[in-house]
């Protein structure tokens, strides 16, 4: 891990990006993101028609004096949004050069940083066996070194457990906002019941699917013996070409499959693996994929 999650250089450019919401959120306090919801702000939006119970401060009453009619303005709500990052720190996630979970880390950071910066709400969560919260609700710029200091502490240890930690992490957090999750999403159990759970909560999910190089093609040969980092157990195999082949298979099921699913249920999905420069992910994927501007 390098002294710095972000170097200078870079934390420059993520100043001119900001995150996309793709749900409408209602906010509780005013920020600094314009939302399409009607509500009270300074920014006018349309009129409608007066109706008994409304705020008669918001009827338009020039328009009265010259139509006897009754209108009320509407105006664009200013509006807070919620980030939440959820960082997967399982064994398997120290796999790797470099490791995914250091991967995973750079990637959030630079989530975290656009949204501080642009004045949103951003906590980070960490989950193997369990889910445990790194960083509280934060929000602005001087929180940008709690964020970073929050990331470079996490560390790897446990067995995946995707559905329990994402069930707990929606019974916890009650306030709808943009959910990154950063994960080889390598469950046995799969991953299905533990997106439905953010589905359901109606969160904005956006899946980011860490990977090594040698989780979408191993350069083995050989009788091996292959240890499971999670579990601990051990299995002895020959990678001939007909199993490699038939691993690569399974892979590309997996890979379609949890992309599919995502596509399906309006969930952003983005493919990273660690030997793509991370800048780049975030500067053009994450921008092709929709989840920054």
């Amino acid at each position: 891990m390098p002294p710095q999650l972000l170097q200078p250089d870079f934390l420059n450019k993520l100043e001119q990006l900001s995150l996309v919401a793709r749900k409408i959120f209602t906010g509780r306090a005013r920020g600094e993101r314009r939302s399409k919801k009607q509500g009270i702000s300074v920014e006018f939006a349309d009129y409608r028609d007066y109706t008994p119970g409304d705020d008669l401060r918001f009827i338009d009453w020039n328009i009265y004096g010259r139509l006897d009619r009754l209108l009320l303005k509407l105006f664009l709500e200013e509006e807070d949004v919620f980030i939440y990052l959820i960082v997967d720190t399982s064994k398997s996630m120290s796999f790797g050069d470099p490791a995914k979970i250091d991967y995973a880390k750079r990637v959030a950071a630079s989530l975290g940083y656009i949204a501080l910066t642009s004045m949103e709400r951003v906590s980070v969560n960490a989950f193997s066996a369990q889910l445990d919260e790194a960083l509280p609700v934060a929000r602005g710029r001087s929180s940008v070194w709690r964020l970073f200091d929050a990331l470079e502490g996490l560390e790897c240890d446990g067995q995946t457990s995707l559905a329990d930690s994402l069930h707990q992490f929606a019974i916890r957090h009650s306030r709808a906002g943009i959910v990154v999750v950063l994960s080889d999403f390598f469950d046995p159990r799969g991953y299905e019941d533990g997106l439905k759970f953010l589905l359901q909560r109606q969160f904005d999910v956006c899946v980011i699917n860490t990977l090594s190089p040698e989780d979408v093609a191993p350069q083995i040969g050989g009788h091996l013996r292959l240890y499971d980092s999670e579990t601990g157990d051990f299995t002895e195999v020959t990678a001939s070409d007909m199993l490699l082949k038939s691993y690569r298979r399974m892979y590309d099921a997996f890979a379609s499959g949890l992309k599919g699913y995502c596509t399906r249920h309006g969930m952003a999905y983005t493919l990273a693996t660690t030997d793509r420069p991370f800048d780049r992910l975030v500067l053009e994927s994450l921008r092709r994929g929709g989840m920054v501007k």
